[in-house]
């Protein structure tokens, strides 16, 4: 009892899902997706069995149709399913069962689909095609736009509780770990798509710090403190951010600057002082000693 998304970027290649439902941890069951395969959602009187199954289809060769059509066929619960495949060409086949609960349906576009079932209204899929089609941005706030739209035409008539987000790579790339640029759940709040775009914010700002690392150990520091600055931008709240800034700038012997970050950080947040000895005595930090006396004595 549930309202979704699944979607391919025709851009990036990258493929996603978004979900949104009065039911606990609802991302276990409704959303799967792989790197240059698919990616799906069942939902309704939900068949997790839907999501790994149709993923072995399109990966050996089926496209989305083909693959959704032989699974509904031999299932015996299809009156009460409600599926959509899409596979890495942006092909798109959905399934809303006629024993779904009403208000249930689907629309399906150009390298999308989505799907939604006991609503408070006949209109809410339209409402997130629409929006959809007309947002802006990169994949996962495309899907984030759709998920807000259904909420705002009245969404579950049951209420809201949870929320996931999955987004995956054109292509795999050989790290499934990175290949998984969006796996964000909420299971249980009272706003869950607000809370859910927040923690794509913040894995926006972690992604920045790591470019930002990354660009450091490269010895490129404009890039890298332009990434930590991007990073800080997304979380002013954060103390982290700065944190590890500083720690980028003292690596590179920048200690003034790092200084004043510091000062700013152990003002909001004194246990980061204790910290930054630690992560001298990691060795991940060489500094004299007199210096990071200074610095945690300030």
């Amino acid at each position: 009892m549930t309202y979704s998304i699944v979607a391919r970027d025709s851009d990036t290649g990258q493929l996603g899902v978004a979900v949104q439902s009065h039911y606990f941890s609802v991302g276990t069951i409704v959303s799967w997706a792989e790197p240059g395969v698919g990616a799906v959602a069942t939902q309704s009187l939900a068949d997790p069995s839907y999501g790994p199954l149709g993923l072995a289809l399109m990966r050996a060769g089926r496209s989305a149709e083909s693959a959704l059509s032989s699974l509904v066929a031999g299932d015996e619960g299809r009156n009460g399913r409600q599926v959509c495949f899409v596979d890495a060409s942006g092909g798109v086949a959905i399934h809303t069962g006629p024993g779904c609960i009403a208000e249930a349906g689907h629309v399906s576009g150009d390298g999308f689909g989505v799907q939604a079932n006991m609503m408070a209204q006949p209109t809410v899929w339209d409402a997130m095609s629409e929006a959809y089609t007309s947002s802006e941005g990169d994949l996962v706030e495309r899907l984030l736009v759709a998920l807000e739209a259904a909420e705002a035409e009245g969404g579950d008539i049951r209420g809201r509780q949870s929320a996931a987000i999955l987004v995956v790579a054109g292509s795999p790339s050989g790290a499934p770990w990175l290949d998984r640029l969006y796996d964000l759940r909420v299971e249980d709040h009272p706003d869950p798509i607000a809370e859910i775009r927040r923690l794509v914010t913040l894995r926006r700002a972690y992604d920045h710090m790591d470019s930002g690392d990354d660009a450091l150990g490269a010895g490129d520091l404009e890039s890298a403190l332009a990434e930590y600055e991007r990073a800080e931008s997304l979380t002013p709240e954060i103390v982290e951010m700065p944190f590890w800034k500083a720690v980028g700038l003292l690596g590179v012997g920048r200690v003034e600057e790092a200084k004043a970050l510091l000062d700013e950080v152990f003002g909001r947040e004194p246990v980061w002082r204790d910290l930054l000895p630690r992560v001298v005595d990691a060795g991940l930090l060489d500094l004299e000693p007199e210096v990071l006396e200074d610095l945690i004595a300030s």
